[in-house]
């Protein structure tokens, strides 16, 4: 009974470069997040574009974000 308790703490831990890996993983998605945010309400934004495209274009990177985070969850943080 020890050696199972043993076995699923063991099986949990991620090596340094898995736990690297998912570190990174979350910090691009808060990078992508606050990209898409920062590009749909910047005022000053300077490249002159539609500020529809503006929008879409932020809304379509956040998207993007959380598609990372779900790949993310599914590899990394899933039992």
């Amino acid at each position: 009974m020890e050696e199972e308790r043993f076995k699923k703490t063991n099986y949990r831990q991620k090596s340094p470069t898995k736990r690297f890996l998912s570190i990174l993983g979350l910090f691009m998605f808060a990078f992508y997040f606050i990209l898409g945010l920062t590009i749909i309400f910047w005022k000053n934004f300077p490249i002159e574009i539609d500020p529809t495209y503006k929008t879409l274009f932020g809304i379509l990177i956040i998207v993007y974000s959380f598609m990372r985070f779900a790949r993310l969850w599914q590899n990394n943080f899933r039992h």
